[in-house]
């Protein structure tokens, strides 16, 4: 396409599909624990729909394979509001769910993507697919700064006049 026109505009994620050790067990996580409203359930097929946001917007998709020897994971991102980030931290604690930065370290503060930048903290599955909670930051990419705790991102912006609320 070197520059041409893109052949179709995306706009958004619209579904993505994750693979699961236990479909019972996963959809009470994503039901029960994150509290997405369940779509539909196909049991002979062993797999199940969820909704993210309002009914027709979005959708997460979870499909029952059988263990595999080797380790696989996928990751999915879901964007949150940045209040209800800041305290994702500590309801997911609460869940029984280690919040985690960016390198998998447990943490209790959400981490910052600078070059976007986006606010966000990472948690796993039961099945250890990769799950995250993202919010956009208003601020002008900072790609210089890496990724960074929220409490360095803030000093820095209230230092360089910019402030995330």
């Amino acid at each position: 396409m070197n520059g041409e026109t893109k052949l179709i505009p995306v706009e958004y994620l619209f579904e993505g599909h994750l693979t699961v050790t236990d479909l019972d067990r996963a959809i009470a996580f994503y039901k029960d624990v994150l509290g997405l409203p369940l779509a539909e359930v196909f049991p002979e097929r062993r797999i199940a729909f969820f909704w993210i946001g309002a009914p027709g917007k979005s959708m997460l998709g979870l499909w029952e394979a059988a263990a595999m020897p080797q380790s696989r994971s996928a990751h999915v991102a879901f964007h949150v509001a940045l209040a209800d980030l800041h305290i994702a931290p500590a309801r997911l604690k609460k869940a029984g769910i280690v919040p985690r930065a960016l390198d998998g370290q447990p943490t209790e503060e959400l981490v910052v993507l600078a070059w976007m930048p986006a606010a966000s903290i990472y948690f796993s599955d039961p099945d250890g697919n990769l799950l995250e909670f993202i919010a956009m930051l208003p601020d002008p990419p900072r790609p210089d700064l890496g990724v960074l705790r929220w409490s360095e991102w803030t000093r820095l912006t209230l230092t360089s006049g910019t402030m995330t609320p």
